[in-house]
């Protein structure tokens, strides 16, 4: 359960820095912001983990390196796709990693999944629905964004996989690496990279290079080490939710009763897939009966 926490912080911290991503990538290009972004990262790691990289054998940095390069090619095609499809359309594809993370676990490592957890993957799912609007989008935008859920799948499993055999801080600090040489040869070839100006960026750049990229992405690989890739997955889902909610707080954003339904299924989906929390529902439920 604890570890489920972590990674829902994890996904406050995203929600609440899409304001200020949005506004910084308006004004500086959205590539270069991402390898300056994961540059933050790892030099915010480094201090602590650069003698920890010595843990690390071939297949370790391999690992690493490989997580690092999943993210950067999920974020490359939900950014492509999203060039060519609806917001909510990306949205709501993109949160099809949580259906698509328990079918991975499944098709590469046959991992068995708990009914329980399969209950919070539709209610998940049904609850990114009912958020997004699921607006039609072009079929090439759609398919790059679905490429990127898989990306994203594919991280979160193999994170699973390799978290419990290295050090958190090593495995971070090799994924983190990794992004930022991705994003940054695709800044490169888009002739994207120049010095950031501006509070806007800057800031930006400060709090999602520490906090949402560095701290959150250390806290799945130590969270990765205590629960499954589904439940990792299913706390992602909030993600959306937390966006929305400091979307209302700080920038005016307005759901709907459509949209604050929705943020309560994703949540529902995610206590009914966590053990600890579906056994107190139930126990309470029982009491209520009796």
């Amino acid at each position: 359960m604890i570890a489920v926490l972590a990674l829902l912080l994890v996904t406050a911290v995203w929600g609440v820095t899409f304001v200020q991503v949005k506004d910084a990538v308006e004004i500086y290009p959205l590539f270069a912001f991402l390898a300056i972004r994961f540059a933050i990262a790892s030099i915010t790691l480094t201090p602590f983990a650069a003698r920890r990289m010595r843990t690390l054998d071939r297949r370790g940095l391999v690992a690493g390196f490989g997580l690092g390069g999943l993210l950067a090619l999920g974020y490359t095609l939900q950014t492509a796709g999203l060039a060519r499809t609806t917001v909510s359309g990306t949205g709501f594809i993109t949160g099809l990693c949580v259906v698509l993370t328990p079918l991975t676990a499944l098709a590469l490592f046959r991992r068995r999944i708990e009914r329980m957890a399969w209950l919070g993957v539709a209610l998940a799912t049904l609850g990114l629905a009912m958020l997004s609007g699921i607006k039609a989008g072009s079929t090439l935008g759609d398919a790059l964004v679905l490429g990127g859920a898989l990306a994203y799948a594919l991280q979160i499993v193999l994170m699973e996989r390799y978290a419990p055999q290295y050090d958190p801080l090593a495995l971070t600090l090799a994924e983190m690496l990794a992004a930022f040489l991705g994003f940054g040869a695709i800044a490169l070839g888009l002739g994207e990279l120049s010095v950031p100006h501006g509070w806007t960026v800057w800031g930006a750049l400060l709090v999602t290079g520490v906090f949402a990229s560095a701290f959150a992405f250390l806290v799945q690989s130590w969270a990765q080490r205590r629960t499954s890739a589904t439940r990792t997955a299913l706390a992602f889902a909030a993600e959306p939710v937390f966006a929305g909610l400091f979307g209302y707080l700080l920038a005016g954003d307005r759901l709907g009763a459509l949209g604050w339904t929705g943020c309560a299924v994703i949540l529902a989906g995610i206590v009914a897939s966590e053990p600890a929390a579906a056994g107190a529902f139930r126990s309470a439920v029982g009491r209520e009966r009796g």
